[in-house]
């Protein structure tokens, strides 16, 4: 019987999901992938096979409401498409794991429980990632799950890149910089020997710019520092998050403004950013369309924080041997890497603008002292293998 692993990433309207084949041990080709989108408002479901030919695509009933009922859809999908399949486990992506998890797990109810008391960290993910492991348990009690963590990449940094520098008995209570967008390095780390051989062992600066958006310092493909911290508000400006800001700015919001903390949080986590800096919107794809200055500003500031970033990771590293471009922005926007590069020349990045337009892998000039790559992440297969790994663990216990 043909194994399974089932990959689910859950937001607040959307449930993306994969279907990895086990083709040898710890091996996992990719099936299909998909998701359920407008959960909640006008639910569609939308499908493509492992070369991205279409094969599925509808709406669904309005009553899809909730990630129980988008499951209980997929499940359906699911049947129809693998009838006689084993599912031998599912994989979520997890974005906060505190200091406790700092690997993927298996799933308990006492994993469950931990979980929910990081929502505040992580209020964009963390509540959607928790229920949709809840759904899961609920509909497939036998089958087990893996959480996996995107924190869990840079555990084993230097104590002073995690640390925050507050008082001790706060310290000791979790107050720490995590970093997040681990799935993400940790699959970049695991390409470039294949994909960049000269670099992989090297000063890499890899930047996940999306949506969400951050840089992270490897060494030996290991993270030493990275850009988020405590919580996915700090760094460089994203979608609809500011990035790094002065502390002080927040005690004006509540001591001045007298906004509450619910508001301050929304403020932070969903109007800010891009779309706070444009009023236009947090797509980089709009804003570098539109001709109006206040999205060319928004533009401005996050090309200006990427380079400065760049420069603080280049520092912490003692030099830089690569930049790798990586996720949304970064692997379709040749216009965003090169104002970051051109911004960066001064570290010895030499852009090579035609291999840049035409997204080669590689889009510095040969000879250049700092090379930059444009590498595309698998943060899915980085779950599927996570997955299987942990419960061949299971088995081998067993």
């Amino acid at each position: 019987m043909t194994a399974h692993v089932l990959v689910l990433n859950a937001g607040s309207s959307s449930l993306k999901f994969c279907v990895f084949q086990e083709t040898a041990p710890k091996a996992w080709r990719l099936d299909a992938r998909g998701q359920i989108e407008g959960i909640g408002t006008s639910p569609r479901f939308s499908a493509k096979d492992e070369s991205g030919q279409k094969i599925d695509d509808r709406s669904l009933d309005p009553s899809v409401r909730t990630a129980v009922t988008a499951l209980d859809e997929l499940a359906t999908w699911l049947r129809g498409r693998y009838d006689g399949a084993q599912v031998v486990g599912v994989g979520h992506r997890v974005v906060h794991g505190g200091s406790h998890y700092k690997a993927p797990t298996l799933v308990t109810p006492d994993v469950i429980a931990d979980l929910k008391q990081l929502v505040p960290l992580a209020p964009l993910h963390q509540p959607y990632n928790v229920a949709a492991i809840e759904a899961v348990a609920q509909r497939l009690p036998g089958v087990p799950q893996v959480a996996c963590f995107d924190t869990s990449f840079h555990r084993g940094q230097p104590a002073v890149a995690e640390l925050v520098p507050l008082p001790i008995e706060l310290r000791q209570s979790g107050v720490q910089r995590y970093g997040f967008h681990g799935l993400s390095y940790e699959y970049i780390a695991s390409a470039l020997p294949s994909v960049a051989p000269e670099i992989a062992e090297g000063r890499v600066i890899v930047a996940h710019l999306g949506s969400g958006a951050s840089m992270c310092a490897m060494k030996n493909r290991k993270s030493v520092d990275s850009t988020l911290g405590f919580t996915a508000l700090d760094g460089l400006c994203m979608g609809t998050r500011p990035g790094a800001i002065d502390p002080g700015v927040i005690l004006h919001l509540f001591q001045t403004l007298a906004m509450s903390a619910k508001d301050v949080e929304t403020l932070l986590y969903k109007k800010s950013g891009l779309i706070g800096i444009s009023g236009i919107s947090n797509d980089m794809r709009d804003l570098l369309e539109s001709g109006k200055p206040e999205a060319r500003l928004a533009v401005d500031y996050f090309v200006y924080r990427a380079a400065k970033e760049i420069g603080a990771l280049a520092a912490v590293l003692g030099g830089v041997d690569a930049v790798v471009f990586t996720a949304g922005i970064g692997e379709n926007s040749p216009e965003i890497r090169r104002r970051i590069c051109e911004a960066s020349a001064w570290i010895g990045l030499d852009l090579d603008v035609a291999a840049n337009e035409r997204k080669d892998t590689r889009i510095s000039r040969h000879g250049s002292r700092v090379s930059a790559w444009v590498i595309p992440t698998n943060e899915e297969l980085m779950i599927a293998r996570h997955t299987g790994v942990v419960l061949g663990l299971i088995q081998t216990r067993a």
